[in-house]
């Protein structure tokens, strides 16, 4: 498949753009920085534009067949919370992924995967008292905007899964990860390997349409 990864030059992106390239896909990395982040000796082909520019998510969905946006903020959390202050917009996961569905609906596409967070919805009673804190207390214009960024996924008449993974890690892991409909989780931690491998899964499995899939380990 021909698959463009929106958000793919760094965290969860550029690993899922390294295993879909290692499983044989054609992947365009989509970023402000993607020529940077050092994906060509994979085979891949980055594409530098600006979620919110129409023109380069135009150019970038030509002759994909599956889109996987992965979009966040990557500042440190107290600043972002407290200060309002971060080097992307506070919801560009809401209003970048609006935008790849506009341009995906323009150019014809269908597929869409798209990253968002545990414990949004239903979820949220799976959270210890440790984690509700963080939401709240840290994590907060995030976790708003995350569910705005579900509800233009499922509204958005595409042929949509998301992905829930709990808190991130680097670990180098090749143990799969626990994925579950239902909102279960095992542990609060994953790799950012194991949501890769999830992703390069479900891409182009039918059976995933239109389900919200929890990641965990």
């Amino acid at each position: 498949m021909k698959i463009l990864v929106v958000g793919g030059s760094r965290g969860t992106g550029a690993a899922v753009v390294r295993t879909l390239a290692a499983d044989g896909h054609l992947v365009t990395a989509f970023a402000r920085s993607a020529s940077s982040a050092g994906l060509g000796e994979h085979g891949v082909v980055a594409f530098d534009g600006d979620v919110m520019d129409a023109d380069d998510l135009g150019k970038a969905m030509i002759g994909q067949d599956a889109v996987v946006v992965t979009l966040g903020i990557s500042d440190n959390p107290l600043k972002v919370q407290y200060l309002r202050r971060a080097s992307t917009p506070l919801d560009i996961r809401s209003a970048g992924t609006r935008r790849v569905v506009e341009a995906m609906q323009s150019a014809g596409l269908r597929r869409l995967v798209v990253q968002t967070v545990y414990g949004l919805g239903e979820g949220r009673r799976h959270l210890d008292l440790k984690w509700k804190l963080i939401f709240g207390l840290l994590l907060r214009p995030q976790i708003r905007d995350s569910a705005v960024q579900e509800q233009v996924v499922r509204e958005s008449g595409l042929d949509w899964t998301l992905v829930r993974p709990v808190a991130l890690t680097d670990e180098e892991t090749t143990a799969p990860a626990h994925v579950d409909a239902q909102d279960e989780r095992l542990g609060l931690q994953v790799a950012r390997a194991q949501v890769a491998r999830v992703f390069a899964d479900v891409v182009d499995e039918p059976t995933s349409v239109g389900k919200t899939l929890s990641v965990s380990s």
